[in-house]
């Protein structure tokens, strides 16, 4: 195998790793999910998830990927013994990146859309704070297949150009300029949050829980929500997180990255909410929340358009623009992010190099494309055969739901099960380096409990979509 390519330093690691799991997930899926299933209390179920599934999954990740030195493709096969059939992993993994991507490349395309329009002052800004009216022009660029086609082929071409140059000119040259970037964007915006009239109360809402969603008998999707809003933020599951563990050296302990990247994945959710519902309490009369049947796209791009307009035709626009640029960069380092593992996977299957597996994807994700963007307009009719959900929300459910949950149980199982990998194997794998080590208990809870957690979350999750 040829020699594997490196990051040039800790820092590129942390942020494009952060990046993966920085994206859509947090700084659109997190406020809204937040608003329609109970603000703060939400948001505590939501961290005992990260602490209790994600972490520890996050680690098994990244210790299967630096001791493998693989993606995803083969990092089982070189680790597995004799006869066994951990390999198979690599087919469920491989299909949740193709599948993430089908539908998030086009709605980090609607990202692209909002921030030229407001950017340009565009038609969007002439509706004012009229969601009814914001609600017919964001459904009317939606009714426009080639419009998407074309917003999604500039995301798909521009994130496998990146990817096409390798990971230390490319991918984390580009990515670190991104998600610094992003950090001050976000900044920026949660300040001039702040100083909006109705920020008491929206932070409120957000940050000190109520029991009232408990009354109304909403605990089990809450509970449901927060688990797959767990996963889906950090991308744990389909070897997304692997693939960069595979591009460090030991100097440095699992655990201790883990954590950084959480903390980092955790902050910019968390600053996401503290833009979003300030702005919500002050520009929408008489809030309490975020209705659940409006926990949608609709929600981004109609309300808090609106919220924009309202805030003037300048101060607006500037809002608006850098907001949405914020969005952009956040969809942009997930999609470069798992291109990567998508890259990786070819590059060690195959003898072809980077450029020749970038033209190929690019072809096949302008055709995979195709179903979440047709579902938008002409195909719109198959939410009648599909439980009520179009493309992108079936989609959106198997990655979050099913996919990342199942791949997180299969990452688990290997790395501390003696029928795998064994738990003495990944502990040392965890432990090596500077940095904060594993505690044993931990490594026990791994084995006996936290299997059992994600399988009956997983079955429930199912049972209750289908009900």
């Amino acid at each position: 195998m040829d020699q594997r390519e490196k990051f040039g330093s800790r820092l590129g690691f942390l942020l494009i790793s952060a990046g993966c799991a920085i994206g859509l997930g947090n700084v659109y899926r997190f406020p809204i999910i937040t608003g329609a299933y109970g603000g703060a209390l939400f948001v505590l179920i939501y961290l005992a998830f990260l602490l209790i599934l994600g972490i520890p999954v996050m680690c098994a990740e990244l210790a299967v990927g630096r001791a493998s030195q693989r993606s995803i493709a083969s990092s089982f096969e070189v680790m597995e013994r004799p006869g066994q059939k951990w390999h198979l992993m690599k087919y469920l993994g491989i299909a949740g990146n193709y599948l993430l991507m089908m539908f998030y490349t086009v709605i980090a395309g609607w990202m692209l859309i909002y921030f030229y329009q407001f950017l340009t002052g565009g038609p969007v800004m002439d509706h004012g704070a009229d969601v009814e009216a914001l609600g017919g022009f964001f459904g009317s660029l939606l009714g426009q297949p080639l419009l998407l086609i074309a917003t999604t082929a500039i995301i798909v071409v521009a994130c496998f150009l990146v990817c096409s140059f390798g990971l230390q000119k490319g991918v984390e040259r580009i990515t670190k300029f991104m998600m610094l970037a992003l950090f001050a964007l976000i900044i920026g915006l949660v300040i001039y949050s702040f100083t909006l009239d109705g920020a008491g109360a929206g932070l409120k809402f957000y940050l000190v829980p109520s029991v009232e969603p408990i009354k109304r008998g909403e605990l089990g999707t809450i509970i449901t929500a927060a688990m797959g809003q767990a996963f889906f933020t950090l991308s744990v599951g389909i070897g997304s997180i692997a693939i960069f563990g595979s591009y460090i050296d030991k100097k440095r302990s699992l655990l201790g990255e883990a954590l950084t990247i959480t903390g980092l994945d955790t902050f910019v959710a968390i600053c996401a909410g503290l833009i979003i519902f300030p702005a919500y309490f002050t520009f929408v009369p008489g809030a309490t929340g975020i209705d659940a049947g409006q926990a949608g796209a609709g929600f981004l791009f109609t309300t808090l358009s609106g919220i924009f307009n309202s805030m003037g035709p300048v101060v607006g626009r500037v809002i608006g623009t850098v907001f949405f640029l914020f969005m952009l960069f956040a969809a942009l380092s997930t999609v470069i992010a798992v291109f990567e593992n998508i890259m990786s996977f070819w590059l060690e299957l195959t003898k072809l190099n980077r450029r020749t597996v970038a033209l190929i994807n690019i072809g096949l994700f302008l055709v995979l494309t195709l179903p979440a963007i047709f579902g938008c307009n002409i195909w719109s009719s198959v939410k009648d055969v599909m439980f009520g959900k179009d493309f992108i929300d079936m989609e959106d459910f198997i990655v979050s739901n099913v996919l990342l949950p199942l791949g997180s149980l299969v990452y688990v199982l290997f790395c501390t099960t003696r029928f795998g990998w064994g738990r003495k194997n990944f502990c040392d794998e965890l432990n090596a380096g500077e940095g904060v080590k594993m505690p044993r208990w931990v490594t026990y809870y791994m084995t006996y409990a936290l299997p059992v957690i994600i399988a009956i979350l997983l079955g429930y999750s199912v049972v209750n979509f289908f009900r």
